[in-house]
């Protein structure tokens, strides 16, 4: 009877350990709600739009120019950036790409996804995708490994007939995650997110003035975490209360029955 209390509270630990993780891996409502959805694209790193993930962003621009959005990722995500680009009904062979940097300006890898996409003459349109890697919540400086902060979307035509220079096109760009969680964490975080902050730019007229820019102010829907959580720590405490287990039932099965048998007097 004592094991079977024992086994029925340590069960009842287990699960008050695993609610924490369920509860972080519920994946949010769908950002389907593109209503507020941007619709235009900067064209350097300074004026990037920014946009949420799980948003679908629009943009029109000519071929030939360079467009950008930008982003915030945390710690544990692993980002996967879209472009679906309309082209005009009638152009060249072409060639276009998506590029991604991070809060460094540092261009990003792709683990997979088709980055550069060649496309036929009179195509209606062309895809490219981007899987970065997970973002890490600390890396050291020469590794160059993502990490928690703003990063940039560029989506550019790289090769195209002269004649096409300038033809109208439409973008659209979206950025999704999967949480990795434990699997990706380390034993280190940063101080803060790689995020531009607000910088002053001056402007000389009849009278000169300061303006203040935030470079970036998205960040995601539950705040940075810098690998504060994951559920690395479900695990740590599954394998203590397994231990603890293993530890109680050796001794119920060693100790016996825990009562000194009678001896008859006299034998």
């Amino acid at each position: 009877m004592r094991i079977t209390r024992v086994l029925s509270a340590a069960a009842l630990m287990l699960g008050l350990a695993v609610t924490p993780a369920v509860a972080d891996s519920t994946p949010s409502p769908s950002a389907s709600e593109d209503g507020g959805a941007p619709t235009e694209a900067g064209t350097s790193f300074r004026t990037a739009t920014e946009i949420e993930q799980g948003q679908t962003a629009t943009a029109s621009g000519s071929t030939g120019d360079y467009l950008y959005w930008s982003f915030p990722a945390d710690a544990g995500q692993r980002p996967t950036v879209r472009a679906t680009v309309k082209l005009p009904d009638t152009h060249a062979a072409e060639t276009w790409q998506i590029d991604v940097y991070d809060g460094l300006r540092r261009r990003q890898s792709c683990q997979s996804g088709a980055q550069t996409r060649a496309v036929a003459a009179d195509a209606a349109s062309v895809e490219v995708a981007c899987v970065l890697r997970t973002v890490r919540a600390w890396s050291e400086p020469w590794a160059g490994d993502p990490l928690p902060g703003t990063y940039y979307i560029r989506l550019t035509v790289v090769d195209l007939a002269t004649s096409d220079l300038g033809l109208p096109v439409d973008a659209e760009v979206r950025v999704d995650s999967k949480d990795i969680g434990g699997a990706a964490a380390v034993d280190g975080e940063l101080a803060h997110p790689l995020v531009p902050g607000a910088g002053a730019i001056s402007e000389s007229g009849e009278d000169e003035y300061t303006k203040k820019t935030l470079l970036a102010s998205l960040e995601p829907s539950g705040g940075w975490a810098s690998g504060w959580w994951s559920d690395r720590w479900v695990w740590t405490a599954i394998g203590g209360a397994l231990a603890a287990l293993a530890g109680i039932g050796g001794y119920a099965l060693t100790r016996g029955s825990g009562r000194p048998s009678r001896v008859p007097p006299g034998a």
